[in-house]
This record gives structure tokens, sequence and C-alpha cells, in this order.
């Protein structure tokens, strides 16, 4: 690779990120990439998994892509098992897929839509972490990343079963830290606020329809909503030696949303 110099953050790592096919999976894979990781590239879609991948080769850099179901043991199985045939090792992995849920108002939710979602978004990171982290510990080191969701810490950022499965996001990590005690494998979690991602693109295109793209992300002390690599940063510190210290932590990347207390009272 062109810019896998020893400079660079992950030089030398193995890193697997899921959801890679496009948002902050996509972004995520772009930036390992550039800093020098070998990257793994997991998603449901491989056509958005095509689209990442050329986008990383017009750096001058390369990945792996595997259409995989996160949600899947097996599946999980597979693309780790994979991974350490290809590449030897594994130092990361980005528990990142999910899925929103939709805006169904609770009494209007079914067991099956709280199964879907927390299928992909809690048992796929604790899939990643059963499968992946054992390799990890055999080393001595390592990096498991899950993405959550200010909707795990407060209410009014997501659904009902969305905003569960990310608060359970939150306790996995806090417990696998404190699982693997001593272990050198680290857990943390990234909290994002409002990113424009294919999950939240109808609230930005209806916002943008009415003429009220300025009001986007206005409840956030920053006055405005994030992008994708604003997460994929803190992926990155997260995954890197430079967080050798940091475990067992959810980091809010939302400017600055939890730290105050917004609220619009629903329309009835």
């Amino acid at each position: 690779m062109t810019t896998a110099q020893n400079s660079a953050r992950l030089a030398g790592k193995v890193a697997i990120i899921t959801g890679a096919g496009s948002g902050i999976g996509r972004a995520s894979a772009t930036l390992f990439a550039a800093e020098g990781a070998q990257v793994v590239a997991v998603d449901l879609s491989p056509e958005g998994l095509e689209i990442t991948a050329s986008g990383i080769a017009r750096n001058g850099d390369s990945c792996l892509t595997l259409s995989m179901d996160v949600g899947d043991e097996e599946s999980v199985k597979a693309y780790v098992a994979q991974t350490i045939r290809d590449y030897g090792k594994l130092d990361v992995i980005y528990a990142n897929a999910g899925i929103s849920g939709g805006g169904v108002a609770l009494t209007d939710q079914d067991v099956a839509l709280w199964e879907q979602v927390l299928r992909v978004n809690l048992i796929g990171p604790f899939l990643a972490i059963k499968h992946g982290a054992p390799a990890m510990v055999s080393q001595g080191h390592g990096s498991i990343v899950c993405t959550a969701s200010v909707a795990g810490l407060r209410a009014n950022a997501g659904g009902a079963p969305y905003s569960a499965s990310k608060a359970g996001v939150i306790s996995l990590v806090q417990t696998s830290a404190n699982q693997f005690y001593g272990s050198g494998v680290r857990f943390n979690a990234i909290c994002p606020g409002l990113i424009e991602t294919g999950m939240t693109q109808p609230l930005f295109d209806g916002a943008r329809n009415r003429g009220r793209e300025d009001k986007i992300g206005q409840l956030n002390p920053t006055a405005r909503y994030g992008e994708p690599v604003e997460i994929a940063n803190m992926a990155l510190f997260l995954a890197s030696d430079e967080a050798s210290y940091v475990n067992g932590q959810a980091i809010a990347v939302d400017g600055g949303l939890s730290s105050t207390l917004p609220f619009v009272a629903p329309r009835r």
C-alpha cells in the first residue's frame, strides 16, 4: 500500500470492520486502510462493499471484502476465521453494523421487529467479541470497538428497540472489559450523535425538502450534525495503540448533545 508507512497509526495491524458497505463503516474502512491497516470489510450488501473497495483502491490502498450477516453466528465465525487464515492474526474489530428499526410507535411494535434490531445491533457485536477476542487474547493484545449511540445514553434519540439495543452495546463493552481482565484486549463503544448516513437519510431529506436544512443538529451546542469521518476518527483512535489505557468506555461523539437535556415534546 502506498500509505502503509511505519508512521501510520495502524501500521502492521489487521482490522475487521462490519457495516463497511456504507456510512460510518465505509468511512472507517477507508481511514483504517489509509493509516496502514490490512482491512477486512464486512457487510450484507455486496454492492456497498464494492463501492467501499473501489474508493479505497483509488487512494492506493486495498481491502478484503466479505458479504456476510453479522447477526449469524456461522457467518461471524467465518469472517474471523478467514481473516486469521489470510493475514495470520487479528488486531482490531470495529463492530459497527446496525439498523434503525424505523419509527414505529412503541405500542405498534411487534416481537419480530425487536428480534431483528437486537439481532443486528447487539447480538452482532456479542458474536464479534465471542469469536474475535480469543485470537486477540492469544496474542496478548487487541482492540474491539462497537458502535453504540447517544440513544443508548438518553431517551428521544431513537426508537425503543434501537435505543435498547444500543444501551445493551454499552453494557456489553463494559462487561467484556471486565470479563477479559488482564488479557491485553480492550473493549470500547462509540456513541454517535446525529450523523448523516443511509440510516438517517430520511430525516435529512425531509428537512431539506422543507427548506429546514439549517436546523439539522441544532439541539447540540456545536450547532450542527456530524459526518461519518468524525466517528471514524474516534474509531481509529480507539483501535490504535494511542488508546492503550482506554478500556470499558462509552465515548459520545455527538457535538455535546448528551451533555445537556434538550427535549421537544411529541406532537399528539
